[in-house]
C-alpha cells in the first residue's frame, strides 16, 4: 500500500510537470504499473488537473485527492468522486467529478466535474490536507 501511494504521488508530480496536450510516456509507464482500479483513479485525477488548469483561469492544480470527503465509487470503467479536493496555489478546493475511461484505464472517454468552494485552512488537518 505504501509503495502504491508513493507511485501515485510520483505520477501526479510528473503529470503536473508535463504539457497538457498529451500524456508523457513516463506517465503512461507508471500508470501501467498500477492495478487497474488505481490506474483508473489516477488517470481521472490527472484529467481533473488538466481540465481545471485549462478551463479555470487562476487555477494551477498540482494535486487531486479523490477520497477527501467521501470514497469514490467505481462501477465498471466509471469513477464517481463526489467528495474530492484539489490543491492550487497552496490552497485546497472542493471538487466533484465523474470520469469514464477505456477498458485499460488509460484513455478518458468522458469527464464531467464541478469546482467547489475553497476549503478553510482550519479544516485541513481534519481531512489530512497539507501544504
Amino acid at each position: 500500500m505504501k509503495n502504491k501511494k508513493i507511485a501515485a504521488l510520483a505520477l501526479l508530480v510528473l503529470a503536473a510537470a508535463c504539457p497538457a496536450q498529451a500524456m508523457d510516456a513516463r506517465i503512461v509507464k507508471q500508470l501501467k504499473a498500477l492495478a487497474l482500479e488505481e490506474r483508473r483513479e489516477q488517470r481521472c485525477d490527472i484529467e481533473a488537473m488538466k481540465r481545471i488548469a485549462d478551463e479555470h483561469k487562476g487555477f494551477k492544480p498540482d494535486k487531486v485527492i479523490a477520497y477527501t470527503f467521501s470514497d469514490p465509487v467505481e462501477e465498471g470503467n466509471s469513477v464517481k468522486a463526489p467528495g474530492a479536493a484539489f490543491r492550487s496555489g497552496g490552497d485546497w478546493y472542493r471538487l466533484k467529478f465523474k470520469c469514464v475511461t477505456g477498458e485499460r484505464g488509460l484513455e478518458v472517454r468522458s469527464f464531467q466535474y464541478k469546482v467547489g468552494a475553497k476549503i478553510p485552512r482550519g479544516e485541513w488537518e481534519q481531512y489530512y490536507l497539507y501544504d
